[in-house]
């Protein structure tokens, strides 16, 4: 067991093997897309990756209970869809604090194709989802999703360097305005995609009615405080 910087316990071996275990498991989503093997040898995988299913299978936890290795207070969401490196649904995006708001840099394959060879519109919106609430969170402001709107200015190339940025632009009470954009690592100012959510606190009585069940990973009713993955950020 170590400790992160923030000061919360983590247990390094198992955070080890879930983030080897997603990123070979992205490798396999990946070439799963783009392979051209035949029947018998895409059966043969299927057997595969079932016998391993089946292994890990033996030991869930419910919707309700929150992860072993998460901790939503300090943003620590190991298996967000969009920057948990223990999901292999996500790229995953690194998220950092850059100036007055947030900053993450990925190269998107395949599996994410909509048009081909370029991102799937939804995956945009969704990424941008994340960004937002990820700004909100590292300016203390954090909150649910009320409202989202993205602008295609241009399709986003698949196997290319991007940048995906989100920053505060207005804020009060418990309602906060994000924007956001989707570029080129190479050419930041050239905007393929632009984002604008609405982000709203819950009010406590809220609060308790979407999260009073949830319990930490011993199963005690710890509901979170934060109850959003918003505040995923690296801490490093």
């Amino acid at each position: 067991m170590t400790t992160e910087d923030d000061g919360t316990p983590v247990d390094a071996d198992l955070m080890a093997a879930t983030t080897e275990l997603a990123a070979a498991l992205r490798e396999l989503i990946e070439t799963s897309v783009v392979t051209t093997a035949g029947a018998a040898e895409a059966r043969a995988a299927a057997d595969l990756v079932r016998e391993a299913t089946a292994r890990l299978a033996a030991s869930r936890r419910p919707k309700s209970q929150l992860p072993e290795l998460d901790d939503p207070m300090s943003g620590r969401r190991v298996f967000s869809p969009v920057s948990g490196i223990g999901n292999a649904l996500a790229p995953p995006l690194l998220i950092r604090r850059q100036d007055a708001g947030v900053v993450a840099e990925a190269t998107l394959g395949i599996a994410f194709e909509g048009p081909p060879s370029y991102l799937h519109g939804g995956m945009s919106a969704l990424f941008m989802d994340q960004l937002l609430g990820s700004a909100a969170g590292a300016a203390g402001l954090w909150g649910m999703t009320v409202h989202l709107e993205t602008d295609y200015r241009a399709p986003v190339p698949l196997e290319t360097p991007l940048v995906f940025r989100a920053a505060v632009a207005e804020s009060s009470g418990r309602k906060s305005v994000i924007t956001g954009s989707i570029a080129l690592r190479d050419a930041p100012d050239q905007v393929l995609v632009e984002a604008r959510g609405i982000f709203v606190m819950p009010r406590p009585e809220v609060v308790e009615a979407y999260f009073g069940s949830i319990t930490d990973a011993a199963g005690t009713h710890t509901p979170p405080r934060r109850p959003s993955d918003a505040g995923a950020l690296d801490q490093g």
